[in-house]
């Protein structure tokens, strides 16, 4: 029997902080009990949580191609990443590989299915060493999205579905100064052929985008899949996500889509990095005022997976919450939606022992151990 015993730590579970004692044995939580013991891994009054559970990370794209021009060999890209998120105390990742662009030698669009393959093989021949699974973004305007996501429809991996719609002039990029910065930057797209660019995207989505939409919601409800919205502007927006059977709302760009959202029990998801940096680079709706009305209920990395852990200590600052409480959008609650909750998220008896060991010195929480079903992974 393999077991461990971690002692004197701040225990974060579902609804209260002990100082006590958890034990693992053979890769589950075996017993939890207050109090010190004189045998174990003494914590000296360091926090133990469950392992993170991040439902959207474009990490693995930032692995492959870290500058423009810039790509990594796939696997150790994956490896990279994979790596990336242990030591950030993520141990349940879906990773979010985008279905269509709007160029077509981006990489979004020549390594879609390298990417998912990579994704695959590290997980079923055990070479990663946190549980990953498939989140689709499928960009709507792309006419060819829904006949690609239907490839996948039934990977052992796929565990959520977004639909997102980056036309110009709308959503995320509501306004066009900010969609001409981001894509002048991002492709190199020069001052003379934005317009022609602008309204080739807006004539695509015309096009394309609610057929797509139609189809993805289809298969979603007849494979089970977890549907989620993206970049909500509008109480309309919101509307037609709850229409289609969205039960998660990704990153509202306002805050009446996000009060919307959240009326109607849709799990809202706002990014880290946004709430770590006081606000959207977007110039969307700020993180820190949906924490402090009460509206947010997971919190991604998005695109930095060392933010997660930070915007869970600052999260309880801002909102006045117990830790345990700010705990909950970071491991149960995105455990919850994408149908994981039963064996992780939370500190309780016969689940896995997924479990992130922190000390925080009152300026910068940082992991001591992360550990994936009895297992040290960083």
């Amino acid at each position: 029997m393999n077991e461990q015993i971690f002692t004197n730590y701040r225990l974060q579970l579902l609804n209260q902080e002990i100082l006590g004692t958890l034990v693992v044995r053979n890769g589950a939580i075996a017993d939890i009990q207050p109090g010190v013991v004189a045998q174990g891994q003494n914590g000296d009054g360091d926090y133990l949580l469950p392992g993170l559970v991040e439902l959207h990370t474009d990490n693995l794209e930032q692995r492959l191609s870290p500058r423009p021009k810039v790509h990594w060999s796939l696997e150790v890209a994956a490896s990279y990443h994979d790596r990336d998120l242990a030591a950030a105390g993520i141990t349940t990742v879906c990773d979010a590989v985008a279905i269509g662009d709007i160029t077509p030698t981006s990489m979004r669009m020549t390594q879609v299915a390298p990417m998912i393959d990579a994704i695959h093989r590290g997980q079923t021949i055990g070479r990663f060493t946190v549980e990953h699974r498939l989140h689709l973004r499928c960009e709507l305007g792309y006419e060819k999205t829904a006949e690609v996501t239907d490839t996948y429809a039934d990977h052992p991996l796929l565990a959520l579905i977004s639909l997102m719609d980056h036309t110009p002039g709308q959503r995320q990029y509501a306004q066009l100064e900010t969609y001409k910065d981001y894509y002048r930057g991002k492709y190199g797209v020069g001052q003379a052929e934005l317009d022609d660019f602008i309204r080739d995207r807006r004539t695509d989505q015309q096009q394309f985008a609610q057929k797509n939409r139609q189809q993805l919601v289809q298969l979603s409800h007849d494979r089970g899949i977890t549907l989620a919205s993206h970049d909500d502007a509008t109480v309309a927006h919101v509307q037609e996500a709850i229409a289609d059977g969205a039960t998660i709302a990704e990153f509202p760009t306002t805050l009446d889509a996000a009060k919307e959202a959240h009326r109607y029990g849709l799990n809202v998801v706002m990014g880290a990095p946004n709430l770590v940096l006081g606000g959207s680079h977007s110039g969307n709706v700020s993180a820190r005022e949906l924490v402090e009305l009460g509206l947010v209920d997971i919190i991604s990395s998005d695109y930095v997976p060392q933010s997660l852990l930070y915007a869970m200590y600052l999260m309880a600052r801002i909102a006045d919450i117990p830790l345990y409480e700010a705990v909950k959008p970071f491991t149960i609650n995105p455990a919850t939606v994408i149908g994981l909750a039963h064996d992780r998220g939370s500190l309780e008896v016969g689940k896995q022992a997924d479990l992130l060991l922190v000390h925080d010195d009152g300026v910068v929480p940082r992991p001591t151990a992360v550990i994936r079903q009895g297992q040290r992974i960083a």
